[in-house]
């Protein structure tokens, strides 16, 4: 041990230390600073918890504590407060800068380091000094943009007044900061792991090693007389049916007699420290009994395949779609294209492991679970937990979210530390290493996609045929959601009167899937988009002509046979024009004889939104202080619910934003208001919110007055309840595929830029652009952010992602998009009203990367004439497309 003096935001400190103790750990365990996060494991790979060590931005989870005597420490919140921020923190905020928050201390302090130094950096400085720094929600654009924003206001060009909105001007269409972006720049924003449980006991899994297995015995005998361990749980520990159900009750939170992939869960170890706790975990003693391993599809649907789960066939759903005839439609097409197109498992890559806590509260009969993790469906999970543990008196609390993607429709994490808490009647924290995290999550199903794409001699596709296989995993979670959604959008923006698709779900023992960003419509889109484009190149057509010529137009169908009364997508094609032809002249201009080649690529798509049987509700009530609460379940881990919801109370009530406040993130205090996901929440939470506000609205005038007091003296309920459903409920025809689609829908067309290295088939993003019209905007940063992400996830989709079970561990396996990748974006914005719309509003963060892996594909081909049909387009894949094109 080593006795220690240093200064930490400027206050003198005096530990005892041994070698071992890294910043990190200091800062966030013994003086509970927890802005710094942890992300990567302790390897020095996501920045996030980067602080200011004698001036210079240092890694704490590498520096060592014995080294610092002497050293003068400053963590994010040495900068400033929610209620005094420092300059970069404000210019963080008012940039858009800032979406989940949790690499947002870690990019603040690489910052300052910078500023403190160069107060004008260019933007190559920035991205230099900001290197180790890793952002999933962003694309890094407007993280650079506050920078920048931070020098001027340390320049004195400026000051932060001068360029933010008053909580009194115009609600709609302006950048009004995040109610919760402060607090995430000043690190004070509490995310599972930050919350300070004084005796909470930890928690390790024992988790199979093997992809199937039978499970012969459990022994913890030895584990459980290890020092500082409290106990131990298997299967037979839970209560309730042991089953987080979705759709299909195959998926237990510990496994009882089988394992169907690799890391299923087996025993839990609860220990006084994480240490003990893995120690023990080491000693627990499974008996497996290994079993023949299905990895694909056709493996699984082989005759004499081994059911994986007993009670129900490995071809687990089928959903055909016809409409018209697609047969006859081929055989008289002018022109027919077919290609074979395959996507990659991969992983949403939210920077946050999978942290839970969970507690009891109260005594006795009245004792309540409380369970916080970072949900995007408190009340479904909550649902779950209850039927899975046997306890019906739960609370569901969602903290802030370290980014999540669609993966946090799933419960991973607090089923198990709610059976602990419910066991053992104590505090207990589940903090997982980020290798676990990776292992014990859901992922993006990979599909596999047969495709034919008829025409006629004019370019007006005629008739589209596909033969769908998607490999569902070891669970079935939403797999046939997933599916469906894709035929909804399977036609994307265009009229295609004749389609024929055959789609199977199938299981096997890889990683299962669910939610992730688009879910299902981003596998598809890549498929037709990029026969869309190959149809192009055959018919001698320009791509954005073939597109703007088969524009659905209002009064046609979609593929499910849904007739659309407004569609938004042709006057996208026009506003894009200009960038095209831009693009157009820059790679024609580009050409050389060397080896790297200039392309250009297009992806449309049209994403419904509020989809047959969508409903939700939420609360409105005047307070006593004469200001408005939105009770709504409306999870936020990144896109901006909060102000999404804030703007729109201001903008109906016709009050200042200040005069707002927004409730959440606890089942007690809100209804259900369905998942964070399918970009539903503007379109469906902000509808219920906005039916609120109305009827409150109606009651203000008629009072004649917007006052607590008014409304109690005119004896007027100061609470109003507001719900949306949408406008159909009947499912698709399970023989046809036909029926009713979204209530609406938004579109985009982007535009990739790219250069393709042939000597080495490395491809690099030079510029993505984006037309994109949701209707109304409610806040340019909040869309411009989610744009800008999707792009940066689509692109690393398209090029480098791809998740191995058991090999993809950390941020180097999973080749995580950087300072170093990031590229030019530009958004155009559309914004025509939406007659079902919020205020005529839709919503965006799932249709910001639909379209993205086709239009760099297609992109590719542009560039050096090659066809990539199995993402992601890797050098190795485009090396040897190159070389079997230029064999033959």
């Amino acid at each position: 041990m080593k006795k220690i003096n240093l200064k930490i935001n400027g206050l003198e400190k005096q530990v005892v230390v041994d070698d071992d103790l890294v910043l990190l750990d200091l800062l966030r365990e013994h003086f509970h600073l927890t802005g710094a996060k942890q992300s990567c494991d302790r390897k020095g790979q996501c920045g996030a918890c980067t602080v200011i060590v004698n001036g210079k931005a240092m890694l704490s989870c590498l520096t060592k504590v014995a080294k610092l005597d002497g050293a003068d420490v400053i963590s994010v919140e040495g900068l400033g407060t929610p209620a005094n921020p420092h300059l970069i923190q404000e210019a963080f905020v008012l940039a858009g800068a800032i979406q989940c928050g949790y690499c947002t201390p870690g990019m603040i302090m690489a910052a300052k380091a910078l500023l403190d130094t160069n107060t004008d950096p260019t933007d190559d400085e920035i991205k230099h000094a900001l290197r180790r720094n890793l952002c999933r929600c962003t694309g890094y654009a407007k993280i650079i943009d506050a920078v920048r924003l931070a020098g001027r206001f340390l320049r004195c060009e400026v000051i932060p007044k001068d360029i933010r909105p008053n909580p009194t001007d115009e609600k709609m269409g302006v950048s009004h900061p995040r109610p919760s972006a402060l607090a995430k720049a000043c690190g004070t924003a509490e995310f599972a792991a930050d919350i300070n449980m004084p005796g909470a006991a930890e928690i390790v899994v024992v988790r199979s090693p093997h992809m199937h297995a039978e499970i012969k015995a459990i022994d913890c005998t030895a584990a459980e007389a290890m020092p500082g361990v409290i106990g131990t749980l298997i299967a037979r520990d839970i209560k309730g049916s042991n089953r987080l159900k979705y759709i299909a009750d195959d998926r237990p939170v510990l496994c009882e007699d089988r394992v169907r992939t690799l890391g299923d869960p087996v025993a839990v170890v609860v220990a006084d420290t994480r240490e003990q706790a893995e120690a023990a975990a080491a000693a627990v003693k499974v008996d497996y009994e290994p079993l023949p391993e299905i990895t694909s599809p056709a493996q699984a649907m082989a005759p004499d395949a081994r059911q994986i789960h007993a009670d129900r066939p490995n071809l687990c759903f089928r959903q055909p779609l016809i409409k018209g005839d697609a047969d006859a439609a081929l055989a008289s097409a002018a022109t027919v294209v077919e290609s074979r197109f395959s996507t990659q498992i991969n992983h949403q890559a939210p920077m946050e492991p999978e942290n839970s806590v969970a507690y009891m509260e109260g005594e006795g009969e009245d004792a309540q679970l409380v369970v916080i993790g970072r949900s995007i469906n408190i009340h479904l999970h909550m649902a779950i937990l209850q039927a899975a543990l046997g306890f019906e008196n739960i609370r569901y609390e969602e903290s802030f979210s370290g980014g999540q993607f669609g993966i946090k429709l799933e419960i991973f994490t607090e089923g198990i530390a709610g059976a602990a808490a419910l066991k053992f009647k104590r505090p207990v924290r589940y903090i997982p290493s980020l290798a676990e995290s990776m292992l014990i999550t859901s992922k993006r199903h990979p599909f596999d996609m047969q495709v034919r794409l008829g025409a006629d001699e004019k370019g007006r596709i005629t008739a589209l045929e596909m033969d769908m296989t998607v490999d569902n995993g070891a669970y079935h979670s939403i797999g046939n959601v997933i599916i469906n959604r894709a035929l909804h959008m399977l036609s994307s923006s265009y009229f295609i009167p004749n389609i024929k698709v055959a789609s199977k779900l199938v299981y096997t023992n890889n990683p299962w899937g669910s939610a992730a960003r688009g879910a299902g419509p981003p596998q598809a889109h890549y498929a037709l988009e990029c026969a869309i484009d190959m149809l192009a190149q055959k018919l001698g057509m320009d791509p954005l002509a073939l597109r703007e010529l088969n524009a659905l137009q209002p009064g046609q169908t979609k593929a499910t046979g849904h007739v659309v009364d407004e569609w938004a997508f042709e006057g996208l094609c026009e506003a894009i024009k200009p960038d095209y032809d831009r693009a157009l002249s820059h790679a024609a201009q580009a050409a050389t004889d060397g080896p790297i080649k200039r392309g250009i690529g297009l992806g449309a798509a049209a994403f419904g939104i509020g989809f047959p049987g969508d409903k939700s509700i939420s609360v409105v009530e005047l307070e006593s202080d004469d200001k408005v609460t939105v009770y709504a379940a409306a999870a936020d881990p990144g896109e901006g619910n909060d102000s999404m919801l804030t703007q729109l109370a201001a903008q109906v009530l016709d009050l200042p934003l200040d005069h707002i406040r927004i409730d959440t993130r606890s089942t007690d205090r809100t209804a259900a208001g369905g998942p964070a996901s399918g970009s539903r929440v503007t379109f469906m939470i902000g509808g219920a919110t906005v039916d609120a506000l109305q009827q409150l609205r109606a009651a203000m005038d008629e009072v004649g007055a917007k006052t607590h007091a008014a409304f109690i003296a005119a004896d007027r309920p100061t609470r109003y309840v507001g719900h949306k459903s949408t406008l159909s409920t009947a499912p698709l025809d399970p023989v046809t595929g036909q029926g009713p689609s979204s209530d609406s829908d938004v579109h985009a067309i982007q535009l990739a830029e790219v250069e393709v290295d042939t000597e080495t088939g490395a491809v690099r993003v030079v510029k993505m652009t984006a037309a994109v019209d949701a209707g109304p905007v409610i806040n340019p940063n909040n869309l411009e952010g989610q744009m800008h992400g999707g792009m940066d996830m689509g692109v690393g989709y398209a090029l480098r992602e791809r998740y191995v079970a058991g090999k993809t561990t950390d941020w180097r396996t999973f080749p995580f998009p950087s300072m170093k990748t990031a590229f030019d974006m530009r958004v155009i914005t559309r914004e025509t009203p939406r007659k079902r719309g919020t205020l005529g509003a839709t919503g965006v963060g799932e249709m910001a990367m639909v379209s993205t892996a086709p239009a760099v594909i297609n992109a590719i081909y542009n560039a050096c004439g090659v066809w990539i049909t199995d993402l992601p387009a890797t050098p190795d894949k485009v090396k040897a497309a190159l070389e079997a094109k230029n064999k033959a």
